[in-house]
């Protein structure tokens, strides 16, 4: 006679261990409440100020809508916007100039001012506080219009600028009525405003071990030899950081050349930035759908230029822990 046996079945578990490992999905769920509550106005503004007009203006960016008429009136043409943009207006290829010529001299030059800046005031001296937040102080006004306004006071026929030549026997003209002045003057005020990117310099040349300048000097290198071999090298990051930072802010350039140009991008669309034309498409001319095709096309322009940075900087980004 056999006797079949059958497995012992396990106890339940009681105590504190076995309460915690069943409460513990029920907490999770309850923070995972608890963080989308607090995201919830980020994702609320995320979806109706970013992303859904987004998604209107690409469909926009397909129609004939002119901002007057109503909405039952557009009418679909697909692709003819963009095909005008690209084969039958002038002002749109003028206006791609204007601002491949501003970003290209203006970036360079904002981040070697911020640059050479950041190393004087690198040093241990009394008032250096007081230096770093004056120089600092532009790009806390940023692309505000009262600054525009006053730079466009400044150089204009009867400005502080014409007053300080004056002082040394030069006639002065009206720089911001000038074709080949105006597109300078506004390459002048984003230079002037380099306070941020300094500071950015600043934090990144904290972080450089005095012990690599202290070796290069034991190999006999001078400041200018130091600075090419430990200080570029080391700062590489923080330069790509700022490069891409200024790169897409120099294309994005509208407040300083709507107040020096009257809104108009002269003289003789001398300051017509692609911003400025995109205004004035939109809003000027009321083609709201050919003004959202140029959105479109500046944006992945910019997603273009950033990834070809992000691309080339390897090549020359070197970071403290060796890798590329």
């Amino acid at each position: 006679m056999s006797v079949t046996t059958r497995p012992a079945q396990p106890r339940p578990q009681s105590g504190p261990a076995a309460h915690q490992r069943r409460g513990r999905p029920a907490r999770h769920r309850d923070d995972g409440r608890a963080g989308y509550l607090f995201l919830s106005p980020w994702l609320l503004g995320l979806a109706l100020v970013t992303a859904i007009p987004m998604l209107v203006s690409l469909y926009l960016s397909f129609t004939n809508y002119d901002i007057l008429s109503e909405w039952s009136d557009i009418k679909w043409v697909g692709l003819a916007n963009y095909r005008t943009m690209f084969t039958d207006d002038p002002a749109f290829w003028h206006a791609v100039k204007v601002t491949l010529v501003f970003a290209l001299i203006a970036t360079p030059l904002k981040l070697g001012a911020a640059l050479g800046v950041a190393l004087l005031l690198n040093k241990s001296f009394r008032g250096a506080g007081v230096f770093r937040g004056l120089f600092y102080l532009p790009s806390l006004l940023g692309g505000s219009v009262a600054v525009a306004m006053i730079w466009r006071s400044i150089f204009d026929r009867t400005g502080a600028l014409n007053a300080f030549l004056g002082w040394f026997g030069i006639e002065g003209k009206a720089w911001v009525n000038d074709p080949s002045t105006a597109l300078g003057t506004l390459i002048l005020l984003a230079i002037w405003q380099f306070g941020a990117p300094m500071v950015i310099f600043l934090a990144g040349l904290k972080q450089v071990p005095t012990e690599l300048y202290e070796a290069a000097e034991v190999d006999g290198a001078g400041a200018f030899r130091k600075f090419l071999s430990v200080t570029l090298p080391m700062l590489s990051p923080v330069i790509f950081f700022n490069l891409v930072l200024e790169t897409i802010h120099g294309f994005q350039g509208f407040t300083s050349a709507f107040v020096l140009s009257g809104g108009t991008g002269g003289p003789v669309d001398s300051t017509l930035m692609y911003t400025l034309q995109l205004y004035l498409k939109g809003f000027g001319q009321f083609e709201m759908g050919y003004a959202s095709a140029m959105a479109w096309v500046f944006l992945l322009t910019i997603g273009l230029v950033t990834a070809v940075l992000f691309r080339t900087g390897r090549f020359w980004v070197h970071y403290s822990d060796g890798d590329d």
